[in-house]
């Protein structure tokens, strides 16, 4: 099996599936002839032609309606939001549209779009590049909303989207997409959405994290361990909805919890899930639960965002805190 990266894996999917399926169009800012911003579609449009993969105008409100008007018809298209800081054009059509059609035409209707996006910080973009909006989405009923951390899942998790009939978000961390590489199968598979996934076995506190924030986690378990404490890492990949079962079982098992993400604190998927384990499992825990994030600002220039984002440092600190509670 050769290992590949996060953006080659995500390149598999999108060819296996454009060939599997002619009703499968990719579409999007350059995803064409230039292969997209990250090289995402590299190479795609060669190889299964204009009909399938083809440019957009630089209008993402554009894309999303385009989007919306293929699914009715029978397509299932895969519109490419060149970055997610620029959804505010779309969201329209995203929350207000896509999202609501199955239901407001009484399920007659599926809705099968993918819309890809990639989002995150740490790779020094300019402003509204690197936000992690993820949470304006993840509150919005009828979309599901999935976020790979490594090679494998991505393109799992892409073809298990691809093929839902549902309107899914999948969003893509850039500083993942050639940061390592992992074994990946050749041929297509899917990964469960919905379910996540535990990165790591431990049992003195549960690190609930997605994206690139499971690798600071990691690292962060790792350190900890030196000091003897075992850290277990649950990989949420779908933020909405949340696997209850997996993080209410991983709360059973080490009874202390620490909350990880890149986004903002305010009304983030953190907490969500932190009123998840106040509902359902609050009688588990030995400590209060800690939240490792971003300041309540916006995104601040590259030259201060090393210092702005969560990191393996801060997770260590809060551990100890909730572990020492």
């Amino acid at each position: 099996m050769a290992k590949t990266t996060m953006i080659k894996a995500i390149n598999q999917a999108l060819e296996e599936e454009l060939k599997r399926d002619k009703n499968v169009l990719v579409f999007g800012e350059d995803v064409g002839q230039n292969g997209g911003v990250f090289r995402a579609t590299d190479g795609l449009q060669a190889k299964v032609g204009k009909e399938q993969v083809f440019d957009t105008p630089l209008a993402e409100s554009g894309i999303g309606g385009l989007a919306l008007g293929l699914a009715l018809t029978g397509f299932r298209p895969i519109p490419e939001i060149q970055f997610f800081g620029f959804v505010f054009e779309v969201m329209d059509e995203i929350a207000a549209q896509i999202s609501r059609t199955h239901f407001r035409l009484g399920g007659t209707r599926k809705m099968p779009v993918t819309i890809r996006a990639p989002f995150g910080g740490g790779v020094h973009t300019p402003e509204l590049h690197s936000d992690s909006l993820e949470g304006l989405v993840a509150q919005t009923p009828g979309l599901k909303v999935v976020i790979p951390s490594d090679p494998y899942d991505a393109k799992g998790l892409l073809i298990a989207a691809i093929r839902s009939d549902d309107p899914i978000v999948f969003l893509e961390h850039m500083k993942l997409y050639r940061s390592f590489k992992q074994e990946v199968p050749a041929e297509a598979y899917t990964v469960p959405l919905d379910k996540a996934a535990v990165k790591r076995e431990g049992h003195d506190v549960t690190l609930i994290t997605y994206g690139y924030m499971v690798h600071e986690s990691l690292r962060a378990a790792d350190e900890l361990a030196k000091e003897g404490i075992e850290a277990e890492v649950v990989d949420l990949r779908t933020i909405s909805p949340l696997d209850e079962e997996t993080i209410l079982a991983s709360v059973k098992r080490t009874h202390r919890v620490v909350l990880v993400q890149e986004a903002q604190r305010q009304a983030g998927v953190n907490g969500q899930v932190a009123a998840l384990i106040a509902e359902k499992g609050i009688l588990e825990l030995e400590a209060p639960i800690g939240r490792v994030d971003a300041p309540d600002t916006p995104y601040p220039f590259s030259e201060a965002e090393e210092s702005w984002l969560p990191n393996k440092n801060d997770i260590v600190t809060k551990v100890k805190e909730i572990v020492n509670f």
